[in-house]
């Protein structure tokens, strides 16, 4: 596992996460106490405290709440558009949004989960909903 993407010793609930992406699967966490997801992964649940975490693939659903684009020269890669997106789930967690000029990106927009590969490592990037 990759140190950057992971907690110093390579354990934990982030390094659980970014292993799985690595694998191509998405996951959040869901409280088996109070019944509510949260993103980015901890120890705790962040609204009741509990410990009684399950791991869960959610629909991948979501709407861009906020967004930004990033300038880059294009031999650098070129733009890409950066957002806050919504789940169904309840959870709000910043990704690229590719697939979409950043002139039509706009809050709002429908907006699917995939697990793309990336220099040998998963990456979560959204698309907009309907988008191949």
């Amino acid at each position: 596992m990759d140190k950057q993407n992971s907690g110093p010793d390579g354990c934990g609930p982030q390094a659980r996460y970014f292993s799985r992406l690595d694998e191509g699967v998405f996951e959040i966490q869901r409280c088996q106490a109070c019944e509510k997801h949260q993103f980015f992964p901890r120890v705790l649940c962040q609204h009741c405290g509990s410990t009684d975490l399950t791991w869960v693939v959610p629909g991948g659903k979501g709407r861009v709440y906020s967004f930004s684009v990033i300038r880059r020269k294009p031999e650098s890669g070129g733009n890409y558009n950066v957002a806050l997106i919504d789940l169904d789930e309840g959870v709000r967690l910043m990704s690229r949004v590719d697939g979409i000029a950043h002139e039509a990106l706009h809050i709002g927009m429908d907006v699917l989960a995939r697990v793309v590969t990336e220099q040998g490592k998963g990456l979560l990037v959204f698309f907009p909903e309907g988008q191949k």
